[in-house]
């Protein structure tokens, strides 16, 4: 079965209802959620101790090919708040992977 990843980075305050709009999709995979700081096109500016750097959450979503899209629209429509510094979502082709617990690789995971 073919995997991608879903790689989004987002505004904290938009995890919670993320996580429960992605948990209404029937078998959901599962996502892994990390704190990371970063910058695109639109920065801030601080007088003091400038740092370009914004906190956001970083979400990893590795997921069967047919829940990709359905996974990707809910990132785009729950994390838009309408303003700059929404986040970013990409879909990466994931060219291998296994469950280490088990040892299935690949096409046994689902």
């Amino acid at each position: 079965m073919a995997m991608k990843e879903i790689r989004a980075y987002i505004q904290p305050h938009k995890l919670n209802q993320l996580t429960l709009a992605l948990m209404e999709i029937p078998d959901f995979p599962g996502m892994s959620v990390m704190d990371c700081e970063g910058f695109g096109r639109e920065r801030t500016e601080h007088i003091q101790d400038y740092k370009p750097f914004l906190a956001k959450k970083r979400i990893e979503i590795f997921a069967p090919e047919h829940l990709v899209e359905t996974i990707f629209q809910t990132v785009m429509k729950v994390a838009r708040s309408g303003h700059h510094g929404d986040g970013k979502v990409y879909i990466v082709e994931a060219v291998a992977g296994g469950r280490i617990s088990t040892g299935e690789r690949d096409a046994d995971l689902g």
